[in-house]
């Protein structure tokens, strides 16, 4: 199976990941949009999940990763919900990982366990320690796969970077220790400033806060009056909207009636309608200097000023005036 991606290039993969790709739970990814309610407010925020899970899955095999670790990488969001992130303020989680707790029960309760199996590979050997899998995923704020895919494809799919900025940040990635670094400091200073046009321009936009708010809102109404249940998680995004949108429930007709993209929404500490906090997200990437790995941060004044300006806004959260809904 040949697959192109618009970040990484051509590929041709192995039968194992093909057959998986073809599986039902990978499929189901293509209905997941990664910005969870994003791309109700604007329809051009449309990155889903299946896109990043490829992409993960292809950079690891850049990197020179190993079969079983593509294999993880492809399978690491198989749990995500509908409407992703969107789950965890239903549930008021804090640290936005419901799609991490349910990991194990819907992989064994999928047909993956069966395909792997085919394939002399146990799934619960390759899927449910991720520590072993150093270039997907790393504590923050190291580089991996999965925290430079998502930044990576937004900001490229949104028309915050050029291609051509990609493709000379990836080749001044280089493995070291099994690890994800990088081999001089401006590549490290044009990361950092990509990550937090991710997870504090993009992530804090307020027609994304609006968005998420809303839609939380819409959510809690449909669980309380039965009209959904926590399984319909489980399914695509277009399936519990079209459970929304046909329900008789006047409150969430009302709601969801002000969903939409021609929201305007702005920035306003004093007078603001929504105050909403996401995960605070930092990045510090490793340095291959003088032969060992250092915090891109110990060398560069720049890295340490955007650290310092992205940790207060996270912590501040936005403040969103809806000037019409």
């Amino acid at each position: 199976m040949l697959l192109s991606d618009k970040l990484y290039g051509d590929f041709k993969i192995d039968k194992v990941l093909e057959e998986l790709i073809k599986s039902k739970p990978i499929q189901r990814l293509k209905g997941i949009h990664q910005g969870g309610a994003s791309y109700l407010v604007n329809t051009d925020w449309n990155v889903t999940r299946y896109e990043h899970s490829i992409g993960v899955m292809l950079l690891i095999r850049k990197l020179g990763g190993s079969i079983e670790e593509q294999i993880a990488g492809l399978l690491h969001d198989i749990s995500h919900t509908a409407f992703s992130h969107v789950v965890d303020f239903v549930l008021d989680k804090q640290h936005e990982n419901y799609h991490e707790a349910i990991f194990h029960s819907v992989i064994k309760d999928s047909e993956i366990p069966s395909i792997l199996e085919n394939y002399q590979y146990d799934y619960e050997e390759l899927l449910m320690d991720d520590t072993k899998w150093t270039i997907l995923e790393q504590p923050a704020p190291e580089l991996c796969a999965d925290r430079v895919d998502y930044t990576l494809r937004d900001m490229y799919t949104y028309n915050k970077i050029p291609l051509k900025a990609v493709h000379e940040f990836l080749e001044n990635v280089v493995m070291v220790e099994g690890k994800m670094c990088l081999q001089n400091i401006d590549s490290a200073e044009w990361f950092v400033e990509t990550y937090y046009k991710e997870v504090i321009d993009f992530f804090m936009h307020p027609l994304n806060i609006y968005g998420y708010d809303q839609l939380t809102k819409i959510l809690k109404v449909a669980i309380a009056s039965n009209i959904i249940k926590f399984s319909d998680f489980l399914g695509e995004d277009k399936e519990l909207i079209n459970k929304i949108i046909t329900s008789n429930n006047v409150e969430i007709q009302k709601l969801w009636s002000k969903l939409h993209s021609s929201v305007k929404a702005v920035v306003d500490e004093e007078d603001f309608d929504i105050h909403l906090k996401n995960k605070v997200r930092l990045i510090d990437p490793s340095i291959f200097f003088q032969n060992k790995l250092i915090s891109a941060s110990s060398l560069s004044e720049k890295i340490q000023e955007m650290n310092k300006k992205a940790f207060q806004k996270a912590k501040k959260g936005a403040y969103v005036k809806v000037i019409e809904a």
